[in-house]
């Protein structure tokens, strides 16, 4: 006989500040993500010392499907060139399916506009990481000025996911040429 586990109030509020906040926003209130996630504000604030402490945590949990669902595995034996693509390939599958909503990373930063919250700060740092993939890559790869084009594919990457994050665009054809574009002026293997 299997009895499937209820999800701490924990785990309740965490998957509600993650779904509310990517549908909605960051503004979000306290009492509507409690009542998703069928736990008391009592409890909520027994658990966090704050609802911004509740975003960053969720943002945090997020973070390691955040990279598996866009990053290669480290030893896959492709050209850094081909991992480059990979990462504007898998924005361009995501972006394809009608709930999506746009990085959420860059959607917090955006909407808190303060870099000192602590959803801002882990926003950032993730972002950060992927801007250092991009880097790590373009050296790797032997582009001209790594620094720059890790600069440029993050604009990209957040330019192209916004805009198809409020359905202004269809990556389709769109995003990996310019990448290769981008990737062939820098001299990229």
């Amino acid at each position: 006989m299997t009895t499937d586990v209820k999800p701490s109030p924990r785990e309740r509020l965490l998957e509600a500040a993650a779904t509310l906040t990517y549908r909605d926003g960051v503004g979000i209130g306290v009492e509507a993500l409690c009542k998703a996630a069928g736990v008391s504000k009592r409890s909520m604030y027994q658990l966090f010392e704050s609802k911004d402490e509740l975003l960053a945590a969720s943002l945090e949990e997020r973070a390691a499907d955040f990279v598996a669902g866009l990053l290669p595995a480290a030893d896959d034996g492709r050209s850094p060139r081909e991992r480059i693509l990979q990462v504007f390939e898998r924005l361009e599958s995501q972006a394809g399916v009608p709930e999506f909503g746009g990085c959420r990373y860059l959607a917090v930063q955006i909407e808190l506009k303060n870099q000192t919250h602590p959803a801002s700060r882990v926003a950032h740092r993730i972002k950060a990481n992927l801007t250092a993939f991009f880097r790590s890559e373009a050296e790797q790869g032997g582009a001209s000025d790594p620094d720059l084009l890790a600069r440029q594919l993050i604009l990209v990457f957040d330019g192209a996911s916004a805009r198809a994050g409020i359905q202004a665009d269809n990556l389709t054809g769109l995003v990996a040429p310019t990448v290769a574009a981008l990737l062939d002026a820098a001299g990229m293997r």
